[in-house]
């Protein structure tokens, strides 16, 4: 089973491309989703004791959390420390299930691959990009979305010339989704080649090439 990793900054498209692979046949777990999830379920008595008043009857307040550990790096790792692990669990189970089924390919869509080292885990990375003109006038059309808010969200994020030297293929959203599409088939026509070995990224051919 060749399990391929999407990913892309904020803006980017990602989750329109996910929707193509689900469009396609492959099965893809969400990160982000799954977040949600516990935040409505196993989280939230975790994520309850570790930030007081976050909570509901509906589970976690997104609104109330975020507002806590937006500009508190530390109160985001302790977070990330309760959430990582559940958010690792149920990826597994996901991979589980699929190689049960038989599934060829699988897609493991985190935004944040490469920052959590995730990249190691999963055969190929996909990299959703655009310029950076059009990344910014679609994040600027979001509501809510403040300048401020876009700083402390790309701080997190590797540079997206970063992640190009990191990922195996990429999908440039810029030209319309009719392109995108096509991209994505292009990429699970490779994948099926792959038949489970690791491809070289740009990165990994320079390195070799140094040494």
């Amino acid at each position: 089973m060749v399990v391929l990793g999407l990913t892309g900054s904020i803006g980017m498209g990602k989750s329109a491309t996910a929707a193509m692979f689900r469009k396609a046949g492959i099965p893809v777990h969400d990160a982000d989703a799954t977040v949600h999830a516990l935040y409505r379920g196993d989280a939230v008595p975790l994520v309850e004791a570790a930030f007081p008043g976050v909570s509901n009857a509906q589970g976690i307040d997104r609104a109330l959390l975020g507002a806590r550990v937006f500009k508190d790096p530390a109160a985001m790792q302790r977070l990330e420390a309760i959430i990582h692990p559940l958010v690792a669990r149920a990826r597994e189970t996901f991979l589980a299930h699929a190689r049960a089924e038989a599934r060829r390919i699988v897609v493991l869509d985190i935004p944040l691959l490469m920052e959590i080292g995730a990249d190691a885990d999963v055969d190929a990375v996909v990299l959703v990009t655009a310029p950076e003109a059009v990344q910014k006038a679609r994040v600027a059309a979001r509501e809510g979305m403040t300048e401020e808010r876009l700083a402390v969200i790309l701080a997190k994020q590797m540079p997206d010339a970063a992640k190009r030297l990191r990922s195996h293929f990429l999908i440039d959203t810029s030209r319309g989704f009719a392109a995108a599409e096509r991209q994505v088939a292009d990429i699970l026509r490779a994948a099926v080649a792959l038949g489970g070995k690791r491809a070289i990224t740009p990165h990994q051919r320079n390195a070799m090439r140094q040494n």
